[in-house]
């Protein structure tokens, strides 16, 4: 992996997806101008996340792919769009998104593999009454390294994350949208360890809070080193976050704590039925 700069967009978005989608074109511009090599977005980044909106917004799909493909394009860099809703077919709709080159090409399409389906903190969350789940553990080899995508709530899986870490990722990037009870309760702790397990650098992308909305994002997008040093993070507004990756700290790392060297898959299979 080379030395790049990533920036993290956390913008706050409203209810208009259109203007939210012109807001962070413009942000990503911004981004552009001081130095980014790879610019990443949230999860849903032109919506707050109520999911008795999200139907509506499945014929922007189309749109939506063509303006992130032009910018990517016109400034040569890397763009994680984030997600937003796809039609997948007979009525179906998946949370997911691209990752486009510097040619404006799709490098990688990503989706929402584990729906977030839950009944806490007074929410009563069902993404599977919207969306479908991907099927897919996403990678993809880049002029910048090796680079994997997880959306938001497959960050509590950690056997997807080693899967990843298999499959070369060297930079994980999580679009989410973490909520005020979970996210100070568990984003920063699995962000760095999500990082620190797989010895990769890992970039978590919130939505900033929209205080209108009924579902409040936690916003705090990060960037964390193989050795869990947060190298950047955002408060809970509307901000973009920079940060210098070195992929030489891997191997680096890998070999004073050789993790993965140690590991002893005899002893994690299970048998006898469970």
């Amino acid at each position: 992996m080379t030395k790049i700069k990533i920036a993290l967009v956390q913008n706050v978005p409203s209810f208009n997806a259109v203007k939210s989608l012109e807001r962070v074109l413009r942000l990503v511009e911004e981004a552009v101008l001081r130095g980014a090599d790879l610019v990443a977005l949230p999860e849903m980044f032109y919506h707050p996340f109520e999911l008795d909106r999200f139907k509506e917004l499945a014929p922007l799909c189309e749109q939506v792919k063509a303006a992130f493909s032009a910018i990517a394009g016109k400034h040569k860099i890397h763009l994680c769009c984030g997600t937003f809703v796809i039609p997948c077919g007979g009525g179906k709709l998946e949370n997911g998104g691209f990752l486009f080159g510097p040619s404006g090409e799709c490098l990688l399409s990503y989706k929402k593999n584990h729906l977030f389906d839950v009944t806490y903190g007074g929410m009563d969350v069902r993404e599977s009454s919207v969306f479908t789940p991907g099927n897919e553990i996403a990678c993809v080899n880049t002029d910048l390294g090796s680079i994997g995508i997880a959306v938001c709530y497959d960050i509590r899986f950690p056997e997807l994350f080693r899967k990843l870490t298999f499959l070369g990722a060297e930079l994980v990037l999580v679009p989410s949208v973490f909520n005020q009870v979970s996210g100070p309760a568990h984003w920063h702790l699995l962000t760095k360890m999500r990082a620190v397990d797989n010895q990769f650098f890992l970039a978590g992308i919130s939505q900033g809070r929209n205080i209108e909305s009924a579902y409040q994002a936690y916003g705090h997008s990060t960037v964390v080193s193989p050795w869990g040093e947060t190298l950047a993070e955002a408060g809970e507004g509307e901000e973009i976050i920079y940060a210098d990756i070195d992929g030489s700290l891997i191997n680096e790392i890998r070999q004073k704590l050789p993790l993965l060297k140690h590991r002893r898959e005899e002893l994690y299979k299970l048998g006898n039925g469970e």
